[in-house]
C-alpha cells in the first residue's frame, strides 16, 4: 500500500475514508449471538470488532483477510443464564483476540464464605455505558476510537469500574487497548485481572513461534509438566490432549515495558504485544493442542491462575483502595512481511 503522510496527501486519493478506515456499529440477528451489539472496526488491511456487550473485549481480528484469533466451539453469543454460573462458563466463553477476566476472581469457580466467583469472573459479560465511537483528524494522523465504561457491583458489595478505551491510527497496524480501573466503594476491594489473549488457526499452526523474554517457566499442574520446554512453538492438533498452562516470570526493561512475539513465517505474519508490568507482574501461557479447541493463550495478569479461594487462604490477594486508580495500555502490532519480522525478532533479542 502506498505510504501517503499528510491529511491533503490521503484526501486526494479518497471521497470517502471510510473505504479504508472506520468503526460502524452493528447488530448480530441470528443464533445465539442474536441482538449482540458491537463495533466493526476496519483500518487498511487490519479488521477487528469490538464487542459493546461483553467489556469492548475484541472477538474476531484478521490482516490481509488472515484469520489471527480464536473462536471456540459455542460461537459468538450474547449474554444469558449461562454466562457466569460455574463450570457452565466453559459454554459461553468464546474466546476472541481477547476476553477481560476478572474482577474478583480469574481462574476455576469458587465460594469463599459464602459468595461464589464464576471461572473468569463477570466483566467479561458486562456490556459497555457512556459508550462512544469516534473518528477524527489529529493533525495529520486519523484516528478511530471506541470507549465505554463497565461497572461491576452489587447492593452491599463491591464497586469496581472500568473505563476503557480503544484505539488505532489510519497507515499504522496495531491499536492500543487503555484501560482505567477505580474502586468507587468506601472500602478495599479485591482486584483480580487478567487478559486473556487468543490465537487461532490460520494464524495459529504447527508453525507458530512464540518469542517471550522469560527466565523461568513453570508447569500449573502435572498435565503441563514435562511439556515446558516446548512452550515457544506450537504442535499440530491432537485428539483429546489435555490443556497446558505454563506460568512464566517475564523480563522487562528498565521502565517495567516488556513485550511478546507470535509469529507464523510461512505466511510471513506475526503480532507483537506490549505493555508495562507495574499492575500486570504476572504472565500465564494456555497451550491448547486438542483437535476442535487448537489455541494458544498469552495472559498479561495482576493473580496467576489459581483462583480467589487461593489467594484468599494465602492472604495476599492484590487490593485496590478507595476511590484509587489503576491503569494498563497494552498495544497489539501486527508484523507484516518477512523483513518487519526480522526487525522485530533482532530488536527483542536484543532488548531482552
Amino acid at each position: 500500500m502506498q505510504t501517503l503522510n499528510k491529511k491533503s496527501e490521503i484526501l486526494r486519493y479518497v471521497g470517502s475514508l471510510q473505504q479504508e478506515v472506520y468503526a460502524r456499529p452493528l447488530t448480530y440477528s441470528e443464533g445465539r449471538s442474536s441482538g449482540l451489539k458491537a463495533f466493526d472496526v476496519k483500518n487498511g488491511k487490519m479488521s477487528f470488532r469490538v464487542l459493546a456487550d461483553k467489556c469492548l473485549d475484541v472477538s474476531e481480528f484478521s490482516y490481509a483477510g488472515v484469520n489471527m484469533s480464536f473462536l471456540s466451539k459455542p460461537g459468538l453469543q450474547g449474554r444469558g443464564h449461562y454466562d457466569t454460573n460455574g463450570l457452565e462458563a466453559q459454554r459461553s466463553i468464546m474466546g476472541g483476540l481477547f476476553f477481560t477476566a476478572g474482577l474478583e476472581n480469574i481462574g476455576a469457580p469458587c465460594s469463599v464464605s459464602g459468595a461464589d466467583y464464576p471461572m473468569h469472573g463477570r466483566i467479561r459479560t458486562t456490556p459497555a455505558e457512556h459508550l462512544s465511537s469516534d473518528s477524527f483528524w489529529t493533525d495529520d494522523e486519523y484516528r478511530v476510537k471506541i470507549s465505554g465504561e463497565m461497572r461491576e457491583a452489587a447492593l452491599f458489595g463491591e464497586n469496581l469500574v472500568l473505563r476503557r478505551s480503544i484505539e488505532t491510527v489510519y497507515g499504522e497496524k496495531s491499536f492500543t487497548l487503555t484501560d482505567e480501573f477505580e474502586n468507587e466503594s468506601f472500602r478495599d476491594e479485591a482486584l483480580m485481572l487478567l487478559y486473556h489473549i487468543n490465537l487461532g488457526f490460520p494464524f495459529l499452526s504447527e508453525n507458530t513461534k512464540f518469542y517471550l523474554p522469560t527466565s523461568k517457566v513453570t508447569p500449573r499442574d502435572e498435565n503441563a509438566k514435562g511439556k515446558e520446554e516446548k512452550y515457544n512453538i506450537m504442535e499440530a492438533p491432537k485428539d483429546n490432549e489435555p490443556e497446558y498452562v505454563f506460568i512464566h516470570e517475564l523480563k522487562s526493561d528498565a521502565d517495567n515495558n516488556t513485550e511478546i512475539l507470535a509469529l507464523n513465517p510461512v505466511l510471513k505474519l506475526g503480532l507483537k504485544i506490549s505493555w508495562n508490568k507495574k499492575f500486570l507482574p504476572h504472565f500465564m501461557q494456555w497451550k491448547s493442542l486438542a483437535s476442535g479447541d487448537y489455541v494458544v493463550g498469552l495472559e498479561p495478569a495482576n493473580s496467576l491462575v489459581y483462583g480467589r479461594a487461593w489467594y484468599e487462604e494465602k492472604g495476599n490477594i492484590h487490593r485496590l483502595a478507595p476511590f484509587a486508580k489503576e491503569k494498563n495500555i497494552l498495544k497489539f502490532t501486527v508484523l507484516d512481511g518477512d523483513d518487519e519480522i526480522k526487525k522485530a525478532v533482532e530488536a527483542f533479542e536484543k532488548k531482552f
